[in-house]
Order: C-alpha cells, then structure tokens, then sequence
C-alpha cells in the first residue's frame, strides 16, 4: 500500500448516522485521528439534526438533508479555519449527530411522597404516576446544556434528570394552582392540565418539547381519601334519588356483617325511600312562590302504628338487590324466609 493510498484512508468522505441502537439521543462520529474532506458530503436523515463543533465551539446545525461540505456550506468554519482564502484542505471538526424522533410512553412517578400546600387543607402529601413524550427541539440548546462532547447520550442518561424536573415543577404548580387540591385530584385530566406548561417552559431551557403529559394514578392518604369519597357523595345529593342509592349502596355491606344479616335490608331501603321522599317534598315546598295560596292546616290525625310492608313488595325489592350483586344468594334466601315466616304466621 502507497503512502498516498494510506493518507487517503484517513480522510472522510460521507458523514452520516443510521441509528442502529434504539435510545440514542446524541451521537458523536468516530473521528479519531480522520479528518473530513474538503468537498466531502454529510448525510442528515428525517427526524436528526447534525451540529460541528470546531475548537469547542458549535459552528453550523444542519437539519435533514444532503449538503456538500464546502465554503459556502460552512460559513462558520470558513471564519474559524480562514478558508476564506480558498485553502482547500482536509480539515477536524467534532460532528454530533442529534436524534429528534418523539421519545414516546416514558413513565414518570413521585418515589416519595410529595408535600403540597392547599386552602382546604392546609398540607396534603400525595404521590403520583403517569406517562409522557417528549423530542429534542433545540440542537444547540441540548448539547451545551445537556449532552456536552459525550461520545454517546442515551434517553436513560436524560431521564433521570427529567424525573427530578417533573416532580418538583409538579409540586410547585399544584402548590400555587388556583383550583382546589379535590377538584385536581377527583379529574386526573384537570390535575396535568394544570401542570404541563410549567413542565413545557421547564423542558424548554434545555432545548426538549414536551408533547404529551398525563397522570394515571394519584395515591392519596387515608383520610384525604375520605374526605374525597364525601365530597363526591354530596355532589351527587343533588338527584336524591342517585343519593338514596348511593346511600343504600354503602348500607348493604355493613348489614351484612351486623347480626341479622340481610333480614332488616328491605325495612332500610322503606325508610331511605321514604326519606328521600321527604327531602324531595321539602324542597318543593320551599320552592313555591309567595302568590300561591297556602294549604289549610290539616286536623291532626290520631297516632297509628306504621303500617306493615307488603311482603309481595318487600320480596320484589330483595330480588332487585339480589339481581345487582348487592346481596349473596345465602342472604336472599334467608331473608326471604323470614318473610314468609311472617305472612304465614
């Protein structure tokens, strides 16, 4: 092998990257001792962005394309490297390639507990779960604030840094969120609404975008959990008959453990529905308006006992309860037993 032939191994013609390993997010070519040919070419394929760094400093980006590197493609370079005099001569540059594909499903999660401020409740700790994407956007920005002159930088590299700024811009926002800490927490939509453009502006100084965000899962403590599961409770007092079967709903298990079993769950819907009747009558008396003639005061029955319920419609009710999986079959018939114990005598 000539000298010539030697020498002319070392210099580079096509720079370009395939991206063989999934999860790399900067790349720097081989150089080693090569140096890269006057007029050579440089391949950036959709979705990468290549950079030159010469003498520590970014001279050109280039976006997807094919570009002949010469004068008039380096401009920086031909400043840096006084080719403005026409000295056509291999030359060393740092070349970085830079993956801007979308970096899609990344899981995000609080390891500990999170302390926030609210109004209602002064402290809450929480900890949340979600997922989210996001893509380089800024080239220049990424490596002078991020990647730097790594031969290789990979997503795992990055998001662990990226965790650290989801959590405490999270905690930040919810923190000063004009919306109460409930509200955020009862629609998981409204809480990562309330929290992406602090992410976005967060993810912004390092030259990312954020593209999805989304919470899943919210663990709250015990008695926050409560005071959730009452405050949905009442909103839904507003149709008394939703709250009637809502509040029949939660009786149903604790019956079933009180001695007596099912026995006593049809006298305790009778006494919710007859409840809930009230209520619905109250409010349509307070509803009436003052033109409307108010009834004569009715002469005042003597006391009676409660009427007995109808065994016919008592046993109607269980067999509903039985047909929704509220009650087991065992309770079904036991009582029904008891109820036809009764009709017989």
């Amino acid at each position: 092998m000539s000298l010539g032939s030697f020498i002319k191994k070392q210099f580079i013609d096509i720079l370009q990257w395939n991206e063989d390993v999934d999860g790399v997010l900067a790349w720097r070519y081989p150089m080693q001792d090569f140096e890269i040919q006057y007029g050579g070419s440089l391949t950036v394929r959709e979705s990468q962005v290549a950079v030159f760094v010469n003498e520590g400093k970014i001279a050109d980006v280039f976006g997807p394309g094919m570009y002949k590197l010469t004068t008039q493609t380096l401009p920086v370079l031909t400043y840096l490297k006084n080719w403005d005099k026409l000295f056509e001569s291999p030359f060393k540059s740092d070349v970085f390639f830079f993956s801007t594909r979308l970096q899609t499903g990344r899981k995000w999660g609080t390891p500990q507990a999170i302390t926030l401020r609210d109004t209602d409740f002064g402290m809450v700790r929480l900890r949340a779960f979600g997922m989210y994407s996001y893509a380089v956007a800024d080239a220049r920005k990424f490596f002078t604030s991020i990647s730097g002159t790594r031969a290789v930088y990979t997503r795992d590299d990055l998001e662990e840094q990226l965790r650290g700024i989801l959590v405490s811009t999270m905690a930040t926002s919810l923190g000063t969120a004009s919306k109460p800490f409930l509200d955020l927490a009862a629609n998981q939509t409204l809480m990562a609404g309330e929290v992406k453009g602090p992410i976005e502006s967060a993810f912004g100084k390092y030259g990312l975008a954020l593209d999805v965000f989304n919470v899943t899962s919210i663990n709250l403590p015990e008695d926050l959990q409560q005071a959730l599961d009452k405050r949905i409770a009442i909103g839904m007092a507003g149709d008394l008959n939703k709250y009637t079967q809502y509040q029949v709903a939660n009786a149903v298990p604790l019956a079933a453990q009180n001695e007596g079993g099912m026995a006593g769950v049809g006298a305790s819907l009778s006494a919710g529905l007859v409840l809930g009747q009230t209520m619905a009558q109250g409010l349509a008396a307070g509803q009436k308006t003052p033109s409307e003639p108010s009834a004569a005061p009715a002469t005042a029955a003597p006391a009676t006992a409660a009427p007995t319920p109808d065994p016919e419609a008592r046993l109607a009710q269980l067999k509903g309860l039985l047909d929704k999986g509220l009650i087991s079959a065992g309770d079904f018939e036991s009582a029904k037993a008891e109820v036809i114990k009764k009709l017989v005598g």
